[in-house]
């Protein structure tokens, strides 16, 4: 590796060849550096980096990852990913070298993470941990899969965590309906949490609907998008699974809700989206209508788990849930096993009187 002076700004370049991921042999020029040694040591990395070279510092890592893995992902997905990887891994890592991260390593890592609070001074939640390490996780799964590390040491340290909420929280019916009443002065916000509440749409879905998406004579809103607020700018992606591609049925009363709701929009065009709302403005929304009516505050996501509740109560199995809201019926089942009725007394009853009628025929 050589480094050069550039006499006329009095910095230091480095030019030189190497090959890409295609096998291609390309020409670098980087200028700009104070010293050679720094010039040399930008070199250095960069060739580890595209020779996938686990001598390269974790920080390095973060870089080629972010190279290969931010095509692939939705704008907001990414700013969600790199925000966390910045804030609350690259800190501890970014110096250490790739292959001389280990398990023990990681383990401290948990063990500053379960010390950290938020803003408030309260520590972060099980979920969020687990959110966190799964970041990490990923990291070093990708460098498993493309850069030959021999193994993910985060797997070995163990979790961080849990993947699931302690409480599932929703609305009965009869709470849901006393909210409602409490926004109707707000038509915007009546309408939209109807949407919410009698359709399970999720925040996103809803903000990003346009007349185009709803089929009045046949009673269908058609899910094919959702709506993102990113750095200002207003952003319409694929919806959040595939799964999440869906046509939902409506009852006749929200459909003739949507229908009177639309004709009030005046000059709107089929592409335009129908609630030009906000996250903040649904989440006042909610902190006012519960208060006024004195149930507890949930999530607007909690919506959803109300939607799911009310159906299992009326008797609808998981795998029709799971089409009508956007989920995978085993998803259903193992986050609202407890809410489906029981069927094994009803079993262990059968068991015993095919037992008593085998015995019966047995003694005649």
């Amino acid at each position: 590796m050589a480094a050069y002076k550039d006499e006329e700004r009095g910095t230091w370049y480095v030019s030189f060849h190497y090959y890409d991921w295609t096998g291609k042999n390309k020409r670098k020029l980087k200028r700009g550096f104070k010293t050679r040694r720094e010039a040399l040591e930008w070199e250095q990395h960069f060739r580890m980096k595209e020779e996938a070279n686990l001598e390269m510092t974790f920080d390095d890592f973060v870089e080629a990852y972010t190279r290969d893995m931010k095509p692939k992902l939705k704008e907001n997905t990414w700013n969600t990913k790199e925000a966390v990887v910045n804030s609350k891994i690259l800190p501890y890592f970014k110096d250490k070298k790739m292959k001389d991260i280990k398990p023990t390593d990681i383990i401290q890592w948990q063990n500053q993470m379960i010390k950290l609070k938020n803003p408030q001074g309260v520590l972060f939640k099980p979920t969020y941990l687990k959110t966190i390490q799964s970041e990490l996780s990923a990291l070093f799964n990708h460098a498993v899969r493309f850069y030959e590390l021999k193994e993910n040491p985060v797997v070995k340290a163990g979790p961080l965590g849990k993947g699931k909420a302690d409480e599932m929280l929703f609305w009965t019916k009869e709470e849901y309906l006393k909210f409602i009443e409490q926004v109707k002065d707000k038509p915007v916000s009546y309408y939209a949490f109807q949407i919410l509440y009698w359709c399970s749409l999720r925040m996103g879905e809803l903000l990003a609907l346009t007349p185009a998406d709803i089929d009045i004579p046949k009673s269908i809103i058609h899910i094919t998008k959702s709506y993102q607020r990113i750095r200002g700018k207003d952003v319409i992606t694929d919806p959040k699974t595939p799964k999440s591609k869906r046509d939902v049925v409506i009852p006749d009363f929200i459909r003739d809700e949507l229908q009177e709701y639309m004709s009030r929009l005046y000059g709107i065009t089929k592409k335009d989206r129908l609630f030009h709302i906000t996250k903040t403005y649904l989440h006042h929304e909610m902190d006012r209508g519960a208060k006024k009516v004195g149930v507890q505050r949930i999530r607007i996501h909690d919506l959803r788990h109300s939607h799911v509740s009310l159906l299992i109560n009326m008797g609808f199995t998981a795998v029709a849930i799971g089409s009508r809201v956007g989920h995978e019926s085993s998803d259903i089942t193992f986050r609202y096993a407890h809410m489906f009725p029981s069927e094994q007394k009803q079993m262990a009853t059968m068991l015993n009187d095919a037992f008593v009628m085998t015995d019966k025929e047995g003694e005649e």
